[in-house]
């Protein structure tokens, strides 16, 4: 064997050697890759599971419950084409199941009391997931922007809502206590987060209840007689908590300056 073949055959060997670990390189990432992919997907499918179970009943439209259920369904798409060995079908089977529920109004998801700054804070930690959420699937083509746009003003309108809610709670609170001046500045608190919503005709209702309430409460901090007080914190208690659901709130609401 002449130098020339040797030199040959060692290039050979090189080149062969250097494809090898080219390919074999490509296919580690492209491993890495997959499972990458499938793990995002899979904490997706969790995080929308999550917000459907965790967020307050009464918070959770029609339209919200199925976004997130178009969301789990893409998912569950994409981890198909990624032949992930996650329980893809059992999965389908329960959105479908939910999905169905649903549009039957069958499914029942239990109101939530925001009556502690804690429920407040998680309220509004889940709130500002499922923002990103509806960001995400418009810029992604998912959902069309007018669909975005009803939904995003919502969600925004249910932070107000959920900082309101601990405000009504916290006069409450000060009113069983006989403090009527923190009851009025707990109650004005909670007509200011809901007037950040103005284009929201139920949020400008009820900061024309709240203003009713602090007038009340001003009279009879200042030794009015105000036989109907505890009535009437007991009617707008059973209305506030009731104000997402409740056609009855929308009516008696309706107050007029």
């Amino acid at each position: 064997m002449n130098t020339i073949t040797i030199v040959l055959a060692l290039a050979a060997i090189v080149v062969i050697s250097i494809v090898v670990l080219v390919i074999s390189q490509i296919r580690e990432k492209a491993k890495i890759e997959r499972a990458r992919k499938i793990t995002a997907l899979e904490d997706s499918y969790k995080r929308c599971n999550l917000l459907l179970s965790e967020l307050p009943g009464q918070y959770l439209t029609g339209d919200l419950k199925l976004l997130l259920l178009r969301r789990m369904e893409d998912v569950c798409n994409d981890l198909t084409s990624l032949k992930s060995s996650l329980p893809v079908a059992q999965w389908r089977g329960s959105i479908l199941e939910l999905k169905t529920q649903i549009q039957e109004n069958r499914d029942e998801m239990q109101p939530v009391k925001i009556d502690s700054a804690e429920k407040a804070t998680y309220a509004k930690e889940l709130l500002q997931n499922l923002f990103k959420l509806v960001e995400t699937m418009h810029k992604s083509g998912r959902i069309d922007a007018a669909t975005a746009k009803k939904n995003l003003k919502y969600i925004l309108f249910l932070v107000h809502k959920t900082h309101a809610d601990l405000h009504v709670f916290q006069a409450r609170d000060h009113i069983r206590k006989d403090e009527i001046r923190k009851a009025i500045h707990a109650y004005h608190l909670a007509s200011t987060e809901m007037g950040k919503s103005k284009d929201n005709p139920l949020a400008m209702k009820a900061v024309k209840s709240f203003r009713i309430r602090i007038k009340e409460l001003e009279a009879l901090g200042a030794g009015s007689e105000n036989t109907g007080s505890a009535e009437s914190e007991s009617q707008l208690d059973k209305q506030w908590d009731n104000f997402l659901h409740d056609e009855e709130w929308k009516k008696k609401a309706d107050y007029d300056d």
